[in-house]
């Protein structure tokens, strides 16, 4: 039934395709991905919610704490098998997936990526694992744009575009934030977007919000409407909160980063590593039961006026009227979420760091102004601190204070606190840029050589191989050879550069036809030079593990067309501009008209 729907569906819209222009369609295909995006953020959200509230209703009524800690284990083992029975074995976590998609892989998302993420992380976070739901989300709305387009045999650029579509339907939809949707997209992946294609990633935006709004409840999704007066008088505070902001994002993804890799290269079997992971984290969460999920729930209690209710059905519940042990509490659940939430992840669960550091932000927020309160040195507005330092860490880990500044703005129902959010925001990136070169997403790729950026050029560089380009039938010269031989070999061979080797063949250096075309055809001096006096050191040398870009640096800077290769410091080929020119044209128009 289903099946025939979708076949009813598919025909209509082909024959739209025909009827429609192409900017037309594209409007319609953003609208349809806003849809589809936002019913995926509904059934996560919803889930999520359900079993939160039920782990709630548990705990308060039938006093078993235990409940918080026994369902993420479930959850975790539950994804693994997930997993290796369901999906083959592998599943591809987090956001830098869609930029190395765009940039290397054409904008093609595999089919699996639609279901993946929601089965998946509704098992790992909706059952309490500590970690986020947009990064899946984010995802499998770049899975339904790329996939829809491929059934309608749209453009690379038109693929990407309802990419970029699906990612800002998702985040909007998640939080009832068109604006952050839209700059998330662009400034966080899709950064190297056209004015033009503004529209239909705004459409899908709102779009999703709208969906999101009728169908969902709002207690479910991340808002607030307690708000203090802003204080121009407290500007030198935010700027401090801004540095402080900055500093523990550093130390969030340096510490989650240390603690995934950590478990995702335990030598035990993938049940046991994951059973060994979720025990951990089920302990952690039974002494800190706000590391429980998303957090969000907590975010709100924090960024009420009765945040003793955190310790509410905790070991630490006699204390709930004493602000310093809260204080303690809301601190030690701050250091620990990098850890949990890397536990998470690296034991087997799927997740993102987008929920985690506005927990982070929303806790680091709290900790800040109600210290400095209760060492009576001043008198700050703990709630207002509260919200901007989620812009503070949002903004640190992604490297993204646009998406941070409105996001934070949205969900708090206006633009009241954007100069505090701006003042924090940036503050923290400038904080965070200087210690860690690239976002916490993005980090990953780094190690691996695969950073992409908002320069085209560059990227479609990073999908040009090396190897593919080395010419490695080259003839090879000795150096103690002498000039006669070496005309013996121009003259059955069409090259105009020899690399010089030993027995080892360990490059000596080079020989250019261009240096010895006066001497090469007289008979008398040929027999009187040999290749040592002659040969030239090459001015840049390419290793077989470099860059393309890198690559490229070097035949400008040494304003040569050919570049020896060398592979395990032994020589290995010669590489040649005209060739990667050559390929970068032939790649580049495959992405634009496949």
């Amino acid at each position: 039934m289903f099946a025939k729907q979708f076949s009813k569906a598919k025909q209509i819209l082909i024959l739209g395709q025909e009827k429609l222009t192409r900017k037309q369609f594209i409007f319609l295909s953003s609208v349809l991905i806003g849809i589809l995006s936002a019913f995926a953020v509904i059934f996560l959200k919803s889930f999520a919610h359900s079993v939160y509230s039920f782990a709630t209703y548990i705990n308060s009524t039938l006093k078993l704490s235990f409940i918080n800690s026994i369902l993420p284990i479930i959850g975790i083992l539950l994804t693994v098998f997930v997993v290796k029975r369901v999906l083959g074995g592998t599943l591809e976590k987090g956001t830098s997936q869609i930029l190395y998609i765009v940039a290397r892989k054409a904008s093609i998302i595999p089919k699996k990526q639609m279901y993946a993420q929601i089965i998946t992380s509704s098992l790992t976070v909706g059952l309490g694992g500590s970690a986020g739901l947009e990064s899946p989300i984010v995802i499998t709305g770049a899975a339904f744009g790329s996939n829809y387009a491929q059934q309608f045999k749209l453009s690379y650029q038109e693929r990407t575009l309802l990419i970029g579509c699906g990612v800002a339907a998702g985040i909007a939809a998640a939080f009832n934030a068109p604006i952050a949707g839209v700059l998330f997209a662009i400034e966080v992946l899709l950064v190297d977007v056209t004015i033009s294609a503004f529209t239909p990633i705004m459409i899908a935006a709102a779009t999703g919000t709208l969906v999101s709004t009728i169908v969902l409840n709002e207690n479910i999704l991340l808002t607030f409407r307690e708000k203090q007066t802003f204080d121009y008088h407290n500007i030198p505070f935010y700027v401090l909160m801004g540095l402080f902001t900055g500093f523990i994002a550093v130390f969030y993804a340096r510490k989650f980063l240390k603690t995934e890799h950590y478990f995702a290269h335990l030598q035990f079997g993938i049940y046991k590593k994951a059973l060994i992971g979720a025990c951990i984290l089920g302990l952690m969460i039974f002494i800190f039961p706000t590391l429980f999920g998303e957090g969000y729930e907590s975010i709100k209690t924090l960024a009420d006026k009765n945040p003793g209710k955190l310790l509410e059905n905790t070991l630490f519940e006699d204390y709930a009227d004493n602000n310093w042990v809260l204080l303690a509490f809301v601190g030690l659940s701050m250091t620990l979420k990098a850890f949990a939430s890397g536990i998470t992840l690296g034991s087997g669960g799927n997740g993102g760091n987008f929920a985690p550091s506005l927990f982070l932000g929303s806790y680091a927020g709290y900790f800040f102004s109600k210290f400095l309160n209760l060492t009576g040195l001043t008198d700050l507005p703990v709630s207002n601190f509260t919200l901007v330092g989620m812009a503070g860490i949002l903004s640190g880990l992604f490297h993204a204070p646009l998406t941070a500044i409105f996001l934070i703005a949205e969900i708090t129902g206006g633009y009241d606190l954007m100069i505090p959010l701006m003042i924090v925001a940036s503050v923290s990136f400038a904080v965070s840029k200087r210690f860690e070169k690239h976002s916490l997403d993005v980090k990953n790729l780094a190690k691996k050589g695969n950073v992409f950026t908002s320069n085209k050029d560059t990227n479609i560089l990073c999908t040009l191989e090396i190897e593919d380009l080395v010419k490695k039938d080259y003839l090879t010269v000795e150096m103690n050879q002498d000039l006669e031989n070496v005309a013996e070999l121009l003259a059955h061979s069409d090259q105009v550069i020899f690399g010089v080797v030993n027995k080892e063949n360990d490059l000596q250096g080079l020989v250019y036809f261009n240096d010895i075309r006066e001497v090469i055809f007289d008979n008398l001096k040929t027999k009187n030079i040999i290749v040592r006096d002659i040969m030239v050191q090459p001015v840049e040398t390419v290793y077989i593990f470099d860059s393309m870009e890198t690559v490229m640096n070097k035949f400008e800077k040494s304003n040569k067309v050919f570049l020896p290769v060398l592979k395990n410091g032994k020589y290995y080929g010669f590489i040649t501009k005209s060739d990667v020119l050559e390929s970068y044209r032939n790649r580049l128009k495959s992405m634009i008209f496949e």
